[in-house]
């Protein structure tokens, strides 16, 4: 057995890693007896830890919310894994304000860690290379971020508002799995309980969660994990091309001869900026092709592309034609 000061850190750290522990697990888990447990439980809450107790044959124990927060036990792993998260967010990982208590909570870590962790955490921000973003990052409200973490981790339901893809709002009803960082996009990953079916909710367009109370048995994932769901989510999606040119003919000519397709910008007089959104760049293509005057595309660089393919298929398709036999008995 092992003295009491190691036993009571290897206890607290066992009720920090789940939310109940039956008691008679927990004693076993520690090699001690009921009564030796129920000692050490004391301790903590002498210490400040508030240790709840449910009493009876299946009685078990759990810590609580207190009014401050106690000090934690990590292990390794999660040390390293604590650090690495913080370098991250301090990078900025899309959850607002966090990044000047991300630097105080890392220094206070790397402080205390022992020297061959610390060589495993320098090893990983040297080897790791932060690249530039640029496009917007969505960002989070880090309240709503730990009170989804929760629910997931307690198999809690969950309620909130949820705005789609087409930007219908709706109400959601979901038991949650398991949150995932997919580039700079927070999801959720949950079964929708309206739907019958799994969902995932990107965070940034989630609002005001609210954890329900209601305890639920979590399913089975029809997937390897929640990152792999994700992905197979997004990569099923229709692609959005978002399209910028300049063209060289007055704005109202071009708002007469391609209607409410796109939206149409004055330059100058013999000048305007065309802009549109659309799942096809054909589409795009005959929308240009339709305002019968030069353009030049400023964004994105795959329509510049597909016009290329475009050009070479009517080039075959007119070259075909021009050798096509003729009555006479020539070429056309």
């Amino acid at each position: 057995m092992a003295n009491t000061s190691s036993r009571t850190l290897r206890l607290l750290s066992l009720l920090q890693t789940r939310r109940y522990w039956p008691g008679a697990e927990l004693a076993g888990r520690l090699e001690v007896s009921s009564r030796t447990l129920r000692r050490d439980i004391d301790r903590l809450r002498e210490l400040g830890y508030p240790v709840e107790a449910q009493r009876g044959l299946d009685g078990g124990y759990q810590l609580a919310a207190g009014a401050v927060l106690p000090p934690l036990v990590l292990d390794d792993e999660e040390a390293v894994a604590l650090s690495v998260g913080l370098q991250t967010a301090i990078q900025g990982g899309g959850v607002v304000g966090i990044e000047e208590s991300s630097v105080r909570a890392l220094a206070k870590i790397v402080q205390v860690m022992p020297s061959r962790l610390r060589r495993r955490v320098d090893a990983l921000a040297a080897m790791t290379v932060a690249a530039p973003w640029n496009g917007p990052t969505p960002t989070i409200d880090p309240n709503d971020l730990a009170s989804i973490a929760q629910a997931c981790r307690d198999a809690e339901r969950l309620e909130f508002g949820y705005t789609a893809r087409d930007g219908a709002w709706s109400d959601r009803r979901v038991e949650p799995h398991r949150m995932v960082l997919l580039g700079r996009r927070w999801y959720l990953v949950a079964w929708d309980m309206d739907r019958t079916d799994w969902r995932s909710f990107r965070l940034d367009r989630l609002s005001r969660p609210r954890r329900t109370g209601a305890q639920f048995v979590p399913r089975e994932l029809p997937a390897v994990d929640a990152a792999e769901f994700v992905r197979r989510g997004i990569d099923s999606l229709p692609t959005r091309h978002d399209v910028e040119a300049v063209v060289h003919a007055p704005a109202p000519v071009v708002r007469s001869r391609i209607g409410p397709w796109a939206t149409v910008e004055v330059i100058d007089d013999g000048r305007c900026r065309l802009r549109m959104t659309s799942e096809s760049l054909d589409w795009v293509l005959v929308t240009l092709g339709q305002t019968g005057a030069e353009f030049d595309v400023v964004s994105p660089p795959a329509a510049i592309d597909y016009a290329r393919e475009w050009i070479e298929r009517i080039g075959r398709a007119v070259e075909r034609h021009d050798r096509r036999p003729t009555t006479d008995g020539g070429t056309s």
